[in-house]
């Protein structure tokens, strides 16, 4: 499945709008992650488990999204867009939701 953030894809022409497809990935924080990420945040540094949970809650979404996108018989999604969001108590959870317009091209 193509995908774009830009509302058309490049040397391509969009024959028919299919509609709206969105994924969605919801990802509880590890104790153990959340403690590492503490003392790289006092040290310095990155906090390689928050981005590897943040790529992989992505991946998730996106793929969900393009699922949907090829069930609706669609050859691309434009103007895709990624949402992050942390939910629950404490932010104990980190949400990731694709969204865009599933197209037919010529």
């Amino acid at each position: 499945m193509i995908t774009s953030t830009t509302p058309y894809v490049a040397e391509r022409e969009i024959a028919r709008t299919v509609g709206v497809v969105s994924g969605e990935a919801i990802i509880g924080a590890h104790i153990f992650r959340d403690l590492f990420a503490g003392i790289t945040n006092i040290i310095g540094g990155r906090a390689g488990g928050y981005e590897k949970a943040l790529r992989e809650a992505r991946d998730i979404a996106l793929r969900e999204m393009c699922d949907e996108a090829a069930r609706l018989g669609a050859d691309a999604v434009v103007g895709v867009d990624l949402d992050y969001e942390a939910l629950g108590a404490d932010n104990g959870m980190l949400m990731v939701t694709a969204a865009g317009t599933a197209v037919k091209l010529r």
